[in-house]
């Protein structure tokens, strides 16, 4: 699964626009007074204005594999990277065979630059802001995971990759996944104290040749559509 693009609502859009065209100097179309776009790899990722209070995204950036370390010091020249473990900089999920660093946008989303080491995606040339691949993972709270599995597989043939029907699953493939916390259970997002609170988004994913769009709200899809 590929996100192909990916709507986020923002309280802050001025400070999201500048934060992604000034410093990391992402080449910014479609802007307006309300919105604007970037194009990260093959997703296009959104910002829409609202008057209404957001809850917190956790969303994360596929970059190359071998580009860890050099992208970090990319990153940490540019935003203030989180610790995940007393002062740790990386986090390493074994089960993933994947590893991450992780700061917050001028909203206070909680972003993330992950490598996934099950991927041949090396380059050669040095980091830099072409080299983020897609947006990789968006996380989508519930309260019942398995009542959005049900959902996803129902619409689009989309099945579990890891987790469970507790606490934390994950829908998808490493190109593209969707999290699922159950905001009960798993109540805040690592590496911070930030709430898992039910998000709305708008979203276009690709599965094996075939696009549907859906939109996500109050902990369930809705809006299914395909092309």
């Amino acid at each position: 699964m590929k996100i192909k693009h990916l709507t986020l609502q923002t309280n802050y859009l001025a400070e999201q626009l500048y934060f992604y065209e000034s410093i990391l100097a992402f080449e910014v179309k479609n802007k307006t007074q309300n919105s604007f776009q970037v194009q990260v790899g093959w997703t296009c990722l959104e910002f829409q204005r609202s008057d209404l209070q957001i809850p917190a995204y956790h969303y994360c950036f596929l970059i190359p594999r071998n580009k860890l370390n050099e992208a970090f010091e990319w990153m940490y020249n540019r935003v203030e990277i989180m610790d995940t473990n007393e002062d740790e900089k990386f986090a390493f999920f074994e089960d993933w065979n994947a590893q991450s660093f992780y700061f917050l946008d001028p909203a206070g989303n909680i972003a993330e630059c992950i490598v996934r080491h099950d991927l041949e995606n090396d380059i050669t040339t040095p980091f830099s802001t072409k080299h983020f691949l897609c947006v990789n993972e968006v996380g989508l709270p519930t309260d019942n995971i398995r009542a959005v599995y049900d959902q996803f597989y129902n619409a689009f043939g989309l099945d579990i990759w890891k987790g469970d029907w507790e606490r934390f699953s994950t829908i998808g493939s490493q190109e593209g996944l969707f999290l699922l916390p159950n905001h009960h259970t798993k109540t805040t997002w690592f590496p911070t104290d930030i709430q898992t609170k039910p998000i709305s988004i708008s979203s276009v994913i690709e599965i094996n040749n075939r696009v549907f769009s859906f939109y996500f709200s109050n902990g369930r899809l809705i809006n299914i559509l395909s092309s």
